[in-house]
C-alpha cells in the first residue's frame, strides 16, 4: 500500500484535494464540526491531516530585523490528491451532503470519492 495519503484508507467515503493549498487548524475544526452535525451518531470520521506547520508573524508597527516573529497559528500543507477527511456507516447521498457543507468552510476545490474494492 505505498502512496495512502491518495486513497480512502479507514472509511468508505473521502474527501479528496483537487489543489494546493495552506489549511489552517480553525479550517479544520470548522469542517470537522460541519461533517459531525450533518452525520450525528449514525458514522464514524477520521480526520486525515494535521496542523504541523508554524506560520509566525512579528507585531505590527515593529521594525525590520530583530529575528523571526512569534507563531501566530498553525496549518497543514496540502496537494493534490490527498484525502482530507474519511466517513464511514451513512451512504453516499448523506456523505455528498456531509463533504458539500465541509468543502465551504475549505479554501481549496475538493470532491467526494469512493474506497475502491479490491
Amino acid at each position: 500500500m505505498a502512496n495512502r495519503g491518495n486513497a480512502v484508507a479507514f472509511g468508505t467515503f473521502g474527501l479528496k484535494a483537487l489543489e494546493n493549498g495552506w489549511i489552517s487548524s480553525r479550517q479544520i475544526e470548522s469542517a470537522r464540526v460541519a461533517i459531525t452535525r450533518k452525520i450525528r451518531k449514525f458514522g464514524r470520521m477520521w480526520i486525515r491531516i494535521f496542523p504541523d506547520h508554524a506560520v509566525t508573524q512579528k507585531p505590527a508597527e515593529t521594525r525590520m530585523g530583530k529575528g523571526k516573529g512569534a507563531p501566530e497559528y498553525w496549518v497543514s500543507v496540502v496537494k493534490p490528491g490527498r484525502i482530507l477527511f474519511e466517513i464511514e456507516g451513512v451512504d453516499e447521498k448523506l456523505a455528498a451532503e456531509a463533504f458539500r457543507l465541509c468543502s465551504h468552510k475549505l479554501p481549496i476545490k475538493t470532491k467526494l470519492v469512493a474506497r475502491r474494492e479490491t
